[in-house]
């Protein structure tokens, strides 16, 4: 073989398929979830076109707590019998898990796990990023037993930052509650959200939970009282709550790519460079 006859087979092996392929979990910031509900905890693994696992991948979900965690998949003790698989099929990538009648105590943050076996590649564990899972129970709006005047709106929450209450009058905000971060050290789980307004003219009354920018629920009140008319210079659209600092979101390591990326190409040029200056 010449000096140069090696070098074709050098660039084949650093830019084969699988050299810069990529495995990730990925998993939402934030999910709300109806207190005695079921709830769909998503965790989907991706795959790069040229890569594909020698084994199915080892699935682990943990409820993470102050100081320590809960197994939620495979289930601990206090969740046996409430968390199943949404999808067990070998070939699927999706990962994601139903937790069956949600209770005060499941709110938190969640983080999936897996351990995966690429082929070509040794077995290594890659986790999502955090999911905050936050409750509420049903909501109450409805004119109070002392005065049928008033309209009050009440609604229980995981003590989080982001959910806020708003009682609407035909579409305008009159009044909003918003939730802040518990201190641990309170005797009930969850907070509770409560606005009571005046009933001074007809029309629809509607009340509104919301995290952040989504709409988790709504009840509405018709009023008959004339009047419907609704004073145009104090109406306010509904403010999402955008001032609530988010679950951080780790960005895409692009530069570890990059550097991947731009090493078998240094080493090809000094390998060329080499040979060149033995000639």
């Amino acid at each position: 073989m010449t000096k140069w006859g090696w070098t074709p087979w050098m660039f084949l092996y650093f830019t084969a398929p699988g050299v810069l392929s990529l495995v990730t979990v990925h998993q939402p910031p934030i999910l709300a979830a109806a207190l005695g509900q079921d709830v769909i905890m998503p965790c989907e693994l991706q795959l790069s076109h040229d890569e594909d696992l020698e084994y199915k991948p080892v699935l682990y979900w943990d409820h993470l707590l102050h100081n320590s965690s809960n197994k939620l998949w495979a289930p601990s003790e206090m969740y046996k019998g409430r968390v199943q698989l949404l999808d067990d099929s070998r070939v699927s990538w999706n990962k994601s898990i139903v937790l069956q009648k949600v209770q005060w105590a499941d709110s938190g943050r969640y983080q999936c796990k897996l351990s995966v076996t690429p082929k070509r590649k040794k077995s290594f564990r890659i986790k999502g990023n955090l999911t905050s899972l936050m409750v509420y129970d049903s909501m109450l709006f409805k004119p109070t037993n002392l005065n049928a005047s008033l309209l009050h709106c009440e609604v229980k929450v995981t003590q989080d930052d982001g959910f806020a209450l708003s009682i609407l009058h035909n579409g305008c905000s009159l009044h909003s509650v918003i939730s802040a971060a518990g201190d641990g050290v309170s005797a009930q789980p969850y907070v509770t959200l409560s606005e009571t307004i005046p009933v001074q003219a007809g029309g629809k009354y509607e009340c509104q939970l919301r995290l952040k920018e989504d709409l988790i629920m709504k009840s509405i009140f018709h009023s008959d009282l004339p009047g419907a008319e609704t004073n145009v210079t104090a109406c306010s659209p509904v403010i999402p709550v955008s001032d609530v600092p988010d679950v951080p979101e780790f960005p895409e390591p692009w530069l570890l790519y990059v550097a991947l990326l731009l090493v078998p190409v240094t080493v090809l040029l000094t390998l060329a460079t080499a040979l060149l200056l033995r000639r």
